[in-house]
């Protein structure tokens, strides 16, 4: 019973110190003003650095995402020209097809609609 007593008396005294040592914090009392008038050059430069990662990890993240919409912009673009060359091609071998028709004199033309499938 003594030893179980002894353990929580130690648990309740630590977090009572930590509380304790969270409001003398709050109220400028661990680190003082003096403090910050002593070490100004070394907490500058701390403060600066901080800035400057904060500010690189921003821009690399944002810049991330500009690379993940230009990637799918281009994936658009190109799948578009893929597209546009083959309707392109289509339509030269059309053409070549039909001036060839017409050279040899057969009277074929193409169909202005497509075939249609009858379902059964």
């Amino acid at each position: 019973m003594a030893q179980q007593k002894t353990s929580s008396d130690t648990s309740s005294t630590q977090s009572f110190s930590f509380w304790s040592y969270l409001r003398r914090l709050f109220r400028g009392q661990v680190i003082s003003s003096d403090f910050f008038a002593r070490h100004w050059l070394p907490t500058l430069i701390f403060l600066i650095v901080i800035m400057v990662y904060i500010t690189t990890k921003f821009t690399y993240r944002s810049n991330l995402e500009k690379i993940a919409a230009l990637e799918k912009q281009l994936e658009i673009v190109q799948n578009e020209s893929s597209r546009e060359r083959s309707s392109f091609m289509s339509r030269i071998r059309e053409t070549s097809m039909q001036q060839l028709v017409d050279s040899l004199g057969l009277n074929l033309r193409v169909q202005p609609q497509p075939p249609y499938t009858i379902r059964k």
